[in-house]
């Protein structure tokens, strides 16, 4: 098959590029390498994608012209690109942007894919707001701009298969970790810390939150899972993450544990909309994906600390 995946530079889709290429498959990988986080790391991520195999174009999603390159023989659509994070930085309009009018350009484009088989809308547990611990059902209460536009998006997605324009779901995904995460992400800052000898800046109270701290690999497990069963998932909303939960004093204290030192906390204000709590309801994914995400976060620490010292030391 041919998949394009937006957003491929970027943590996750750079792990769904790579396994999907792995599995036979020619796929194309957009990404605009914006600056909203360091560029070297994206950089890093494009070189692994084409020493794999995959086709990586600079694409902004927001412009219609920037599809014109692209070939219009696409089998699946995977729309992880966007606006990411809670981070007040961030203006209402970088997030409308990125998010929505991004999304509706890119659904256009999906239209000129006449043998396109199912568009997969990646979304985020940040839907459902404060406490994100609910089935699909649960109507969405958003606390954040990131929250709201991201539910726009997937709205927007999921209205062309009401519609029955076009097969088309939203995956909502949970405290998603692992190699290549984001540089202001919690496990990657904090093992840089540990290695630069820096204060980490622990928001206030946080360490008391409870997550889903969900593999990047078990993850992308469920995305494929998804484009084997894309029949059966026609116009569903379905959470991927893990069960089980931990602080993020647990996650912090198995990362001094693997690394064998302590790393000194600065303690700074709370995020506006930050969740206290994130527990994925998995049951939705069991029944149509036989979904089992099986990577402890021990584990998974131990690979993501792996990852950063063969790249950064």
């Amino acid at each position: 098959m041919k998949i394009l995946i937006t957003g491929a530079a970027g943590f996750i889709g750079s792990h769904t590029a790579e396994r999907f290429k792995k599995e036979g498959h020619e796929v194309v990988g957009l990404d605009n390498f914006n600056d909203y986080y360091d560029l070297s790391l994206k950089k890093l991520n494009a070189e692994d994608l084409i020493k794999a195999g995959v086709e990586v174009i600079e694409v902004d999603l927001r412009v219609e012209e920037s599809y014109k390159p692209l070939s219009t023989d696409f089998d699946f659509i995977i729309h992880f690109a966007a606006q990411p994070g809670i981070s007040s930085s961030c203006t209402f309009e970088e997030y409308l942007t990125n998010n929505i009018i991004a999304t509706e350009k890119l659904i256009k484009f999906a239209h000129q894919n006449k043998n396109l088989k199912q568009f997969i809308n990646i979304g985020t547990s940040s839907i459902y707001g404060l406490e994100a611990t609910f089935p699909e059902s649960v109507a969405p209460m958003p606390a954040s701009n990131y929250g709201v536009t991201k539910l726009a998006a997937e709205q927007l997605v999921l209205a062309e298969s009401r519609s029955k324009r076009m097969s088309a779901c939203s995956l909502r995904l949970y405290s998603v970790y692992g190699p290549r995460e984001r540089p202001e992400k919690l496990y990657t800052k904090l093992i840089a810390c540990a290695f630069n000898k820096e204060a980490f800046p622990l928001f206030n109270g946080s360490e008391k939150h409870l997550r889903s701290f969900t593999y990047v690999g078990d993850i992308v497990d469920g995305i494929v899972a998804v484009v084997n069963r894309y029949e059966s998932v026609n116009g569903e909303i379905i959470n991927l993450g893990t069960e089980v939960e931990h602080t993020t004093q647990d996650g912090i204290d198995y990362v001094e544990e693997l690394l064998g030192k302590k790393v000194e906390m600065n303690v700074i204000e709370k995020r506006p909309g930050d969740q206290w709590r994130t527990n994925a309801n998995i049951d939705k994914a069991k029944e149509l994906l036989d979904y089992n995400p099986t990577t402890g976060l021990k584990e998974g620490l131990q690979y993501q600390i792996d990852w950063y010292k063969e790249k950064f030391l």
